[in-house]
């Protein structure tokens, strides 16, 4: 493993949060998505009928 000294908690802890947050994001992301197409999906079934 790389050697980070005496600040690799905190270097790894930084990663660890990072990852963390990015994942959130992506996971929040694709819901808002998943949501947002299923909105469509109905109105357009709406409008076409």
């Amino acid at each position: 493993m790389i050697d980070l000294g005496k600040y690799a908690s905190d270097v790894l802890l930084a990663y660890g949060v990072t990852l963390v947050l990015m994942f959130g994001l992506i996971a929040l992301s694709w819901a808002a998505s998943r949501r947002t197409k299923a909105r469509l999906e109905a109105l357009e079934r709406d409008t076409d009928g």
